[in-house]
């Protein structure tokens, strides 16, 4: 049976004929050898979803060639939400290593860790001539020692790899629970809804690890303590989280649907506009710029409508300047302009903070690639070099498939003698993350 992307070859063919353009024309429009678009163009190599978008833009298909191609092999199904009897562990080493898996016959009990991370906060948070006071009797001090905890272990995961973080996450998660089942009703709820962004956060390192099924449970669970903390808004977040796991794994059509559910729900302003910046990754990665240029709007407007409180804890990035012109970027390089998604970059990844290794390591990658694929050679190699050295720091999934997508597209120049320079040191890099987060 013909698959689907077989059709693409005679099609980009009747599109380039039509526009009077030779292969080698087309080639370096899009910055493709003339060989390299022949094999396509006569079936003998698969298309990537990458030079879909960009002929579609030279030949102006408005996303016909993008929609003949997948944007990647789909992986196995995601967990269902509401598995509340799934138990994971979470073992460490001696040699400092730690691991997080599920298990149907823990030798741990859930009451067990539960208490332990209990005692760890309780001792981290209590002192003075009353070691033992309860949450009763501190909550506040209790609840701001655990919000000050909260923004260093963020800061944290910028600066190191996602598995040394998760840890103290999840003991202090199951630690706010504790106290917070035998705390009275005035200090219960804002402990819950500390523990629901602990939580939440606990799911980002959990995806930066590459375990999407521990991203989604730990984001689960995160709905739950704040359904128990009257905080429903937190439920439809989830959607968004969904939304760009199943983004990343390949699923456009389940992002789409999901992102456009929490769009449209009557969350706060914030949450629907995180719903609006997914829904117009999604919309670029089909190819549907007008689509995608009115929700990166409606996302804009959005998140102008609940600006961010500094001290409270912050759904979605929290360390790029302006969210929506970083997405802006990123969703012009999907869209296969990479020249505009270039200039974009440059000037949005020049203002995030210096301390933020993680973000500057994951719009690096991106502003090399958006160079890189612009045909912009000999500087994004030049970014590669730059950013290499806080690739294997912060252990990152998102990052290790991102720089893969940048081998791939250097690879095409390797004639070039900056492609030849940076190529080994980067996928020694790349090796390095990639074990980093696959051994945690």
């Amino acid at each position: 049976m013909r698959e689907k992307w077989q059709e693409f070859g005679p099609e980009l063919r009747r599109r380039r004929m039509a526009a009077r353009l030779s292969l080698q024309q087309l080639g370096q429009r899009v910055h493709y050898s003339k060989s390299q678009l022949s094999k396509v163009e006569c079936g003998h190599k698969p298309p990537t979803p990458e030079l879909a978008r960009l002929c579609d833009t030279a030949l102006g298909a408005e996303g016909a060639l993008a929609s003949l191609v997948s944007p990647q092999h789909a992986r196995p199904e995601l967990p269902v939400p509401g598995h509340n009897d799934e138990v994971w562990l979470m073992q460490l080493r001696k040699d400092g290593s730690s691991s997080f898996h599920q298990s149907s016959s823990p030798p741990v009990s859930r009451r067990s860790m539960i208490a332990a991370g209990a005692a760890s906060v309780v001792s981290m948070h209590v002192s003075g001539p009353h070691p033992a006071l309860s949450a009763v009797e501190a909550p506040d001090t209790l609840l701001d020692a655990s919000s000050a905890v909260f923004g260093q272990l963020r800061r944290l995961g910028q600066a190191s790899g996602p598995a040394s973080v998760l840890p103290t996450l999840i003991s202090q998660i199951y630690a706010l629970e504790q106290i917070a089942a035998r705390s009275g009703p005035r200090s219960r709820r804002p402990l819950l809804l500390l523990a629901s962004r602990y939580a939440e956060y606990a799911g980002w390192m959990a995806q930066e690890c590459g375990d999407d099924p521990g991203a989604i449970w730990w984001t689960d669970h995160a709905v739950q303590l704040a359904a128990a903390g009257s905080d429903p808004a937190l439920a439809v977040y989830a959607q968004v989280r969904r939304s760009l796991i199943s983004l990343y794994r390949g699923d456009v059509g389940e992002a789409l649907q999901l992102a456009a559910l929490a769009l449209e729900s009557e969350a706060p302003a914030r949450v629907r506009g995180l719903a609006a910046q997914h829904l117009a990754q999604g919309n670029a990665v089909e190819g549907d710029y007008d689509a995608c240029m009115r929700n990166l709007d409606r996302a804009r407007e959005l998140l102008a409508l609940e600006p961010v409180d500094p001290s409270q804890p912050v759904l979605g990035a929290s360390h790029v300047p302006d969210v929506v012109a970083m997405f802006t970027g990123w969703c012009l390089h999907d869209l296969g302009r990479p020249q505009r998604a270039a200039a974009l970059l440059d000037e949005e990844t020049a203002r995030i903070p210096v301390h933020a290794f993680r973000t500057r390591a994951r719009y690096g990658v991106r502003r090399a690639l958006a160079h890189a694929t612009a045909g912009e050679i000999d500087h994004a190699c030049s970014i590669t070099s730059e950013i290499l050295p806080s690739v294997p720091l912060v252990a990152s999934a998102t990052v290790a498939a991102d720089l893969r997508r940048l081998r791939h597209t250097l690879g095409r120049h390797s004639r070039k003698a900056s492609v030849r320079a940076v190529i080994p040191d980067l996928t020694a890099a790349l090796a390095c993350a990639s074990t980093s987060w696959k051994g945690k």
